[in-house]
């Protein structure tokens, strides 16, 4: 393997990982004429991706088997494939455990597979999102027990991954990417590689810039989203309409930026990223406050959401008795994802209280929750009849609006689908400022 700084294109990619961020990635790089092999230890995902059937909903089967056909990619679940690679992508999730604290075994299993066959020359880039110091403190000394050492005999980036689920309105290779690396060598070999893949290449000072610079995107929208939602739920208590302000004030051409009330954060960044920043800075001996507030109103708004369909029930009808349907319960309009959303636990509290819960979601078969089994139902004229409220938590593209306001009797809409529309529900949304009456 040719290791100098000039004339040495990397070509060879292993991506480990092939999730939401790792298949995405490694159809577009075999797309630009990389060739790809991708590693996961999900033997199912394996089964699937020989097969040409995705699993992710932004990439279609048509467009995997095709990339499979070229030759470009293959998958594996055998980490020996590293060995003939010039450069490792590394992809694999970083979730919270259930003390909320990070939870980074996944990085910590792919470094010791790595340092088994980690060669000279190879690059190795840290995508996963973590807190800062991750790569340098926590996976450098793994990949140093191959006696290799760092900016002479392998290369090692952090380069945070910024893939938006169900956003059609970017390609990947279209969103700057964020590089760091543990030497100046480091950098420079990870920028060379990216600038050829991504349209524009941010380089930082460091692998804790980088890493930081992703908590801290996810920070922001996960502080200003739950600021939003904590004004809804005060509009409703002023009696005034959060949608209008927030369509007004958006007229403002500087200074201000619009977000939207929900049932509360979910997904696999938003409300994760900003508790491995809060869990970094509590070893330092500090904290973040916006971050502990963000949290407690995120909660608020689930307990939140229940509580209120107990009051619009009334006085007709108890929760505990009630018939509930749930549209949508994905984290996010059109995407098949239900790591974190809020629906599970608005559910699970709903089924606590006693009452009968049904959901529809055309992305999510079935679902488990609290040892339950929840199946996907269909959305009829008679069961719309038959259910006592029908809560809107999800705002997918296919919701059958028009249906479920001409045949629902009560709708708790927690996304603003409703505004403007007619039909015989009687129609409660989330800061419309009426549920206080």
């Amino acid at each position: 393997m040719n290791t100098g700084e000039s004339n040495f294109i990397r070509k060879n990619i292993a991506v480990i990982g092939l999730g939401f961020v790792g298949l995405p990635l490694s159809m577009m790089l075999a797309e630009k004429g990389f060739q790809v092999i991708g590693i996961d230890v999900d033997e199912s995902k394996i089964s699937k991706l020989q097969h040409s059937i995705s699993y992710v909903g932004d990439i279609v089967n048509k467009r995997l088997n095709r990339v499979i056909e070229s030759g470009k990619f293959e998958a594996t679940t055998n980490f020996d494939v590293i060995k003939d690679v010039d450069t490792i992508i590394i992809c694999v999730p970083t979730p919270l455990t259930k003390q909320k604290i990070p939870d980074l075994r996944f990085i910590i299993n792919v470094g010791e597979e790595i340092q088994q066959r980690l060669k000279k020359g190879q690059l190795v880039v840290l995508e996963s999102s973590t807190f800062p110091g991750t790569t340098r403190e926590v996976f450098l000394p793994i990949l140093e027990k191959s006696g290799l050492k760092v900016g002479e005999d392998f290369y090692l980036a952090n380069s945070p991954e910024r893939i938006d689920p169900g956003n059609s309105q970017y390609g990947i290779e279209e969103i700057p990417k964020v590089i760091g690396g543990l030497t100046n060598r480091c950098k420079q070999e990870a920028v060379s590689l990216y600038s050829v893949i991504y349209s524009e290449v941010v380089p930082v000072s460091s692998t804790e810039a980088a890493e930081l610079t992703k908590l801290l995107e996810n920070t922001f929208r996960f502080i200003n989203i739950s600021f939003i939602n904590e004004m809804a739920m005060l509009c409703d208590q002023l009696q005034v309409d959060i949608w209008d302000v927030i369509a007004a004030a958006g007229t403002k051409p500087y200074g201000y930026m619009p977000f939207y009330p929900g049932p509360g954060i979910g997904g696999h960044c938003i409300p994760v990223d900003p508790l491995y920043l809060q869990w970094k800075l509590q070893q330092i001996g500090t904290n973040s406050d916006f971050i502990t507030i963000s949290e407690q109103v995120n909660q608020k708004m689930i307990d939140y959401i229940v509580r209120h369909t107990d009051e619009v029930l009334q006085p007709n009808k108890k929760l505990s008795s009630s018939k509930i349907l749930i549209y949508g319960v994905t984290y996010k309009k059109d995407v098949a994802d239900t790591r974190d959303a809020p629906s599970l636990e608005i559910i699970e509290q709903f089924n606590k209280k006693g009452a009968s819960v049904l959901y529809h979601d055309p992305y999510i078969p079935s679902l488990n929750i609290g040892n339950k089994l929840y199946k996907n139902t269909a959305i009829t004229e008679d069961l719309l009849e038959e259910v006592d409220c029908v809560i809107i938590l999800s705002d997918h593209t296919a919701i059958p609006l028009e249906k479920i306001l001409n045949h629902a009797s009560l709708v708790f809409d927690a996304r603003n689908v409703t505004k403007g529309h007619t039909g015989k529900a009687v129609v409660k949304r989330l800061g419309d400022g009426f549920l206080a009456k």
